[in-house]
């Protein structure tokens, strides 16, 4: 689940923590827009990495791309989309859920439209507020400034943050590590993901769903990275997960008590990917522990292309499509699982 084009580099005048990518999506009415009584969700924002990102990879300079087959092998016309999995991914998921769209175009696509935004768009790269800031200024053109209000007013915004920061820059090279214990780098990335929400907020989202790290520790890369001979989960990894994630749950009942027309919440998405590894039968899987593509073992981006040798033929049994990102299969489940505590 991780982003290699934004690892991140030490620097001696600021530290950025989040490899983000911002993920915009509006309704087919927003020209409609109707009173603010109204419960019906307008948007839904959501800013994550690159399980998240449905192509904008593609225009961007990345050493890891999925522009390329196998990659999109089962998304809709069998083709490659800078998705990094073999379908959909969770942005597409989370609009279909609420009601948006099924598919998500990316924002870079130089052949994107005015009217792609209005119904739905991908936005990335690490600037991803100031990317926001002129996404709203293109809105508030075509619809003015009362109604793009009234969409931030009613939209819901996901955030996925910090497993590149863990599984990455901390436990997969020597950027963090030497200059940090755990519980010190933790609270590094607690202090960015409060500054990041604050600016959301000021941004005007007041509903926001943050989704914690997941088992990075479980990984297919960090069980052959970490693992041991047997290739077990890294438990390192994974309780450096759960110490984010309790700080993160503690962040987001300070910040709903600082700020006050916030509406935070806390999504678990560490217990429902654990789930599916330890019950995989229960979710119709078989392969916990590799990647389809390739060996399974450390293949993703480049290394996971059409001549890698050893991908499966039945997707369907794995959990993981290469050794960092999940399947359509898994996706699916996992985005229905964290969104349905979602309350607007």
């Amino acid at each position: 689940m991780a982003f290699l084009s934004q690892i991140l580099v030490p620097s001696s005048s600021s530290v950025k923590i989040f490899s983000i990518i911002a993920v915009i999506f509006l309704s087919h009415n927003v020209a409609a827009v109707t009173p603010a009584t109204n419960k019906t969700t307008r948007a839904v924002f959501t800013f994550g990495d690159s399980i998240m990102d449905t192509g904008n990879n593609d225009y961007i300079i990345s050493i890891a791309k999925s522009n390329f087959p196998p990659y999109g092998r089962d998304f809709v016309g069998g083709k490659p989309t800078g998705r990094f999995s073999n379908g959909k991914v969770p942005s597409d998921f989370a609009a279909e859920i609420f009601g948006v769209k099924k598919i998500l175009p990316a924002y870079l696509d130089p052949k994107l439209q005015l009217q792609d935004l209005l119904t739905g768009s991908v936005l990335s790269l690490p600037d991803q507020l100031d990317l926001f800031k002129k996404y709203k200024s293109k809105i508030t053109a075509a619809v003015g400034n009362e109604r793009t209000a009234t969409i931030l007013a009613k939209s819901i915004s996901f955030l996925s943050m910090g497993s590149n920061d863990l599984a990455i820059n901390y436990f997969s090279t020597p950027l963090r590590s030497p200059h940090y214990d755990i519980p010190a780098y933790t609270d590094l990335m607690i202090e960015s993901a409060s500054n990041f929400l604050q600016e959301l907020y000021a941004l005007g989202a007041r509903v926001i769903g943050v989704v914690c790290i997941p088992p990075i520790g479980c990984l297919p890369a960090q069980r052959t990275l970490n693992g041991g001979i047997k290739r077990a989960c890294y438990e390192t990894a994974n309780q450096a997960a759960i110490l984010f994630n309790s700080k993160l749950s503690h962040l987001i009942d300070s910040l709903n008590e600082r700020l006050p027309e916030a509406h935070l919440m806390y999504m678990d998405n560490y217990s429902p990917l654990l789930s599916l590894i330890q019950n995989p039968a229960q979710y119709g899987f078989e392969v916990v522990d590799k990647g389809c593509c390739g060996t399974g073992d450390l293949e993703f981006g480049p290394l996971c292309n059409k001549v890698t040798p050893g991908t499966c033929n039945d997707v369907s049994k794995y959990i993981f499509w290469d050794s960092f990102h999940p399947t359509e299969k898994a996706y699916r489940i996992l985005t229905s699982i964290s969104t349905k505590e979602v309350k607007i």
